[in-house]
């Protein structure tokens, strides 16, 4: 797969089309069984007991393993939360794949997942020694990615937020969406909601893509961006 612009333009590109299949059938898998989904491949936290006590009972904490980084990604709470990731994921989604290319968009999106979870699992670890133990599920972090890397390719492309129906220049939504979830991951805003995790996949999208651009200190082999 080459890194230069694609000369055709594809309204499901290849990851932005197994990523919406995936997804989707996940959930109707959550549909039947939701439970074992979530203890085997939701993100738990590291370091979390056995079991903790929850209102007078004994409640037993699924473990943290590896691949929860990147499976928590494909679990969704329920319908309108999966809507609404897929939704972004497409309408921004599509037009970074058609212009990167399949492979780097997919490797940009699965890096972006993975950083979210690493942040979400430092946020997490506070909870351990209580009883807020809790998994984390969404593909949101790999979303905020995808936004913060269409904010940065197309700045001055107007978006339209659902609830605010005014155009905004994409530069200014990035900067204003990452401004509102670290107040809220700080003030607790809106509990329930990954903040930082979102944070986190916009931070870990920002260092790839300086990364491709040689602008870090450690280098890539060749630029891969041209913009």
């Amino acid at each position: 797969m080459t890194d230069e612009p694609q000369p055709r333009s594809f309204l499901f590109p290849p990851v932005i089309r197994f990523l919406l299949i995936a997804n989707g059938v996940v959930f109707v898998l959550q549909l039947v069984a939701f439970e074992t989904l979530l203890v085997h491949f939701a993100l738990w936290p590291v370091g979390t007991p056995d079991v903790i006590e929850q209102n007078g009972d004994l409640v037993w904490v699924p473990a943290f393993q590896v691949w929860q980084l990147v499976t928590y990604g494909f679990l969704h709470g329920g319908l309108l939360h999966l809507f609404i990731n897929l939704f972004a994921m497409w309408m921004l989604g599509v037009q970074l794949e058609n212009a990167w290319g399949s492979r780097l968009f997919a490797i940009y999106y699965f890096f972006c997942v993975l950083g979210a979870g690493l942040i979400q699992l430092v946020v997490a670890s506070y909870g351990v020694a209580g009883t807020e133990i809790y998994p984390t599920i969404g593909a949101s972090g790999g979303v905020f990615g995808i936004l913060l890397a269409f904010g940065m390719m197309f700045p001055n492309q107007r978006l339209v937020f659902i609830l605010i129906p005014v155009p905004i220049r994409a530069k200014y939504f990035v900067i204003a969406y990452g401004a509102f979830e670290l107040f809220a991951g700080i003030t607790g805003t809106i509990a329930g909601v990954a903040h930082f995790a979102h944070l986190g996949g916009m931070f870990f999208g920002f260092l790839l893509i300086q990364y491709w651009r040689g602008r870090l200190p450690i280098k890539p082999s060749r630029r891969v961006f041209w913009w």
